[in-house]
């Protein structure tokens, strides 16, 4: 909303624009009338929506066509002032005044006008069987207003009807050739009315309209006018209440009958309530709020948002299949402006047979975007209403910013949920088999994915000691000359060769010796193609004699070629326990009771995490 209104009376000589200003700021008539009044500005707490306001008078006698002009270009605004008992002067209304204003506005923005019929104390009748048709006629008219500046009467409602102009306009709104609401106005209300539906089954029911009142004007409905709402819905619209709950038709129609009776200041606490600008955009300040994240810390969700994130779920899987079909994940991103998802989604994140999303990848997809581009999180978020749900200030109180990775090597310990893992490897040596094989595709499986549909990432769910964590995989490009600072910043680095082919190892050997043998990242190597005749490396020495020399844990073997069953997981539990504890030492690596201990209970917790959530899911 604007921070304040600018006001500008126009009219012929002597129709008393000057009278106006006088007696709303004295409360009575002047005797004496100036040629102008100079601008005067009311302060915010005396005007009804607490707005400073501006108000400009013009004269003809004291003013150049180019002031005129410049103060037209400056005003919010604008109130032609017309005498009720001169006819000429309500003909210059449109013969002179709407297209001069015109002329020096932007036909994009423009300005929305009030026509003021002065001196209702000089005459019996009205001026708007005159004036109804020039309303008809300009869209930019907002209202017309009969007032008398010598009586007081309509003086305060003039300058309010010019301020709410400006603060609640019509025109993005409302068409009234058409008589209805204008497509972006719909647009947004039914992005809120989807919000509001909690529990996605088509209608706001009495508990759900009562939030929705309480977010917008902060206090609740009465039960009997809720009631007395919905049958003024069922009066009007067929199916705008079902099982009586409203609907969204009978909530669009509520709002269209707020705009036509003048009360459109209604529809826009709403949509500012729900964060959109008079454009009606999303405000860039709510979609992207301020936070804070030191070079060397990382983003993850927080136990809140997972909350919101596992309702969202809940709400659009209609048929508790702990998958989001097509329909279902098309239902579910209908608040945002674009799908976010492309096809490369079912390829980063575990899926069913029938390759929907499930539950366990859904939430791995939204720590992924939270790891890599928290911006991006902030604004989906921003479109699922999660501060409006949620009753936080804003996205960023479902984000945790970890500390700072150098602080966790020094304590030795952790609190990160998430873990990156590199991937490195020359050509066809098994990266994107090992990435697609952590999201349970073996080597059959991965054949049917197609070319454009390919992903260098993969994340899904591990267990430490019992402890449920995500390890995300990105597989780097195999270029040795250059490696960015992305590829660089991750928790471990998995060298990755081809044992049947006696070229691949050298690869990983100068990846490691030009950046990481003297980092603090630790490494580990994978001898993927297990299920292959091993070859001799033709390097200087064998890969266990590298892995030992440079106090690294041995190589280990993986393949993804594993007939019906799914991979096994084991090597990805053991990265994600190198990832927490770096500083374990290389004895510890090498002790089968350390790998024992840490991959315990892994396939209990998973198993019990899916079981967990169908429990969830019966009492709905």
């Amino acid at each position: 909303m604007r921070k304040d209104v600018r006001i500008l009376l126009v009219g012929e000589p002597k129709v008393g624009k000057t009278s106006l200003i006088m007696s709303l700021v004295s409360e009575e008539f002047p005797e004496v009338v100036p040629y102008r009044a100079e601008e005067i500005t009311i302060p915010a707490d005396v005007t009804p929506e607490r707005v400073p306001t501006h108000i400009v008078d013009y004269s003809e006698a004291e003013q150049t066509d180019e002031q005129l002009f410049q103060e037209i270009s400056k005003a919010n605004v604008i109130c032609i002032v017309y005498s009720v008992n001169n006819k000429k002067s309500i003909e210059k209304v449109t013969s002179h005044w709407i297209p001069l204003i015109t002329d020096n506005t932007d036909k994009d923005n423009r300005v929305p006008l009030i026509l003021v019929g002065n001196k209702s104390d000089l005459v019996e009748h009205s001026s708007m069987e005159t004036i109804l048709p020039i309303m008809n006629q300009y869209s930019d008219i907002e209202t017309c207003v009969e007032c008398s500046a010598k009586n007081l009467k309509n003086i305060s409602e003039l300058f309010y009807y010019a301020q709410k102009a400006v603060l609640h306009p019509t025109g993005p709104l409302y068409c009234p050739e058409k008589k209805d609401m204008k497509s972006l106005c719909v647009k947004a209300l039914t992005r809120i009315f989807k919000v509001s539906d909690l529990d996605n089954d088509g209608i706001l029911n009495d508990s759900q309209l009562n939030f929705f009142q309480r977010t917008c004007f902060n206090s609740p409905l009465a039960p009997q006018a809720l009631e007395d709402v919905k049958n003024v819905v069922r009066k009007n619209v067929s199916d705008g209440v079902r099982d009586n709950g409203l609907t969204l038709k009978g909530f669009l129609f509520l709002h269209t009958l707020f705009i036509q009776r003048g009360r459109h200041e209604t529809t826009w606490t709403v949509l500012r309530r729900f964060s959109y600008d008079d454009d009606l955009e999303l405000h860039q300040d709510y979609l992207f709020p301020q936070l804070k994240v030191p070079p060397d810390a990382t983003t993850e969700l927080n136990h809140d948002a997972y909350l919101f994130l596992q309702g969202v779920f809940d709400k659009h899987d209609k048929d508790r299949d702990c998958a989001l079909s097509p329909e279902e994940l098309k239902d579910l991103f209908d608040v945002f402006p674009y799908m976010p998802w492309g096809a490369d989604v079912s390829n980063t994140v575990c899926t069913n047979q029938q390759g929907w999303i499930t539950y366990q990848g859904y939430l791995s997809q939204w720590t992924l975007t939270t790891y890599l581009d928290v911006q991006r999180c902030l604004e989906y978020l921003g479109y699922l209403g999660y501060s409006i749900v949620a009753e936080q200030e804003s996205q960023a109180a479902g984000i945790t910013v970890t500390r700072e990775k150098k602080l966790d090597l020094q304590k030795r310990q952790t609190q990160r949920s998430v873990f990156r893992c590199n991937v490195f490897g020359d050509l066809c040596s098994g990266k994107s088999g090992f990435l697609q094989a952590f999201l349970g595709k073996n080597l059959m499986s991965q054949k049917n994915i197609r070319e454009e549909h390919k992903s260098y990432y993969a994340i899904s769910t591990t267990y430490v000691y019992g402890q449920e964590k995500y390890l995300l995989l990105h597989e780097v490009f195999p270029d040795d000359d250059y490696l960015s600072d992305a590829d660089l910043a991750c928790d471990i680095v998995c060298l990755l060769y081809d044992v049947s082919n006696p070229y691949s190892f050298e690869y990983c050997a100068k990846v490691f010796k030009q950046y990481f043998m003297d980092s603090k990242t630790p490494c580990m190597m994978i001898a993927a193609k297990s299920d292959l005749p091993e070859v001799r490396q033709l390097y200087g020495c064998t890969p266990l004699e590298f892995c030992r020399k440079h106090k690294m844990p041995p190589p280990q073997s993986f393949t993804c070629n594993t007939a019906a069953a799914a991979p096994s997981r084991d090597i990805y539990t053991k990265l994600t326990t190198v990832a927490m504890y770096p500083h374990v030492s290389q004895a510890d690596l090498k002790s089968s009771t350390f790998w024992l201990r840490a991959s315990v209970g892994a396939a209990v917790f998973a198993v019990l995490g899916f079981a967990m959530y169908r429990v969830l899911l019966k009492p709905r």
